[in-house]
């Protein structure tokens, strides 16, 4: 993959120069530096070839992605990355009510605990993605999205000190063990490690802390009982159908999910419940009952397959590291 991409001279686009004219304006920035840094930066296509759709008619399938994500690889690694920052996600657990295993989880699905954090640079992937997006349905609205990444960008780099051409993530721009995007850097990364500075990338407390703070921001309710997720069975009738595709949000009771013909095996707390469906190609659909904190995961990743694989293997981590520690202390480790 060419990581590095073609020089372009985006400082010759119309658009590009009323960007930074509007950026500088607003946050004070020095014109002159701008254009400096905008002829530095390259076009990307393999970042273009990467945002496109899929291509359609290929059926969804839970199974076949949750056997990516919650392999012995990132199980074990999540033992150790849990057994290493033991202290820092108990204070990140205490502070914010987020599980440990959840914030393990989410570094793991996202970076394997930092073994895949992206070697694109930020500002050569967001500015081609703002410029130059791949002709879709809201091209537009994701343009508009990726110049305000550049922004957000522009000023973590700045409060940081650091040069903004020396960032590397994805190829959506997104940054460290968690992958935030640089906006979501600036609004939610925490500084939990103490030393005077947000570093997602080498620094494991910072990126725990930063996680927790995420999802408590967007809807983590830590008074939240019962387990994330119940599988459910639904009735032949499919009265329960409406309940689907309901959106990112809890919006039922227990009594109304019963009445419309979904049941569990032991009975859901009384709180507020999404419907979801996970699809498996061929294969019969999984229901499950999820609760507020499964919907604030997909604030972090807006999909089913995504918050499930997290709740997956938190709990395969949390096994796991139990099973281990039951283990050491059997052998008088």
């Amino acid at each position: 993959m060419d990581y590095s991409g073609e020089y372009v001279n985006f400082g010759d686009w119309k658009e590009v120069r009323a960007f930074l004219d509007d950026v500088a304006a607003r946050n004070g920035f020095d014109r002159a530096e701008l254009d400096a840094l905008i002829h530095q930066v390259r076009y990307v296509d393999a970042a273009v070839q990467l945002v496109k759709p899929a291509p359609p008619g290929k059926p969804k399938n839970w199974q076949a992605y949750s056997k990516l994500m919650i392999d012995p690889v990132r199980t074990d690694a999540g033992v150790k990355f849990w057994n290493d920052n033991a202290e820092a996600l108990q204070r990140a657990e205490s502070l914010y009510g987020v599980p440990a295993e959840i914030i393990v989880a989410i570094i793991g699905v996202e970076t394997v605990y930092g073994r895949n954090t992206g070697r694109f640079r930020v500002l050569d992937a967001l500015t081609t993605l703002a410029f130059s997006y791949p002709e879709a349905p809201q091209r537009r609205e994701r343009m508009a999205f990726f110049r305000g990444e550049i922004e957000a960008t522009l000023l973590f780099a700045r409060q940081s000190g650091i040069d903004p051409l020396s960032l590397k993530g994805s190829f959506a721009g997104a940054l460290g063990m968690p992958q935030f995007m640089p906006s979501s850097v600036m609004k939610y990364a925490v500084d939990f490690d103490g030393d005077g500075k947000i570093d997602l990338l080498n620094s494991s407390t910072d990126a725990i802390g930063s996680v927790a703070a995420f999802l408590t921001s967007h809807g983590w309710e830590r008074a939240q009982t019962g387990p994330i997720v119940q599988a459910a069975n639904v009735s032949p009738n499919r009265a329960w159908e409406p309940m689907l595709g309901q959106g990112l949000k809890a919006t039922y009771r227990p009594a109304e999910l019963a009445a419309a013909g979904v049941s569990t095996s032991t009975p859901a707390p009384d709180q507020l419940y999404g419907l979801i469906d996970l699809q498996n190609g061929a294969e019969p659909t999984e229901y499950w009952l999820a609760n507020t904190n499964f919907f604030a995961i997909t604030q972090y990743n807006r999909s089913y397959f995504y918050a499930m694989s997290v709740v997956e293997l938190g709990r395969a981590v949390r096994q796991a590291r139990g099973g281990a520690a039951a283990t050491a202390s059997a052998s008088g480790m």
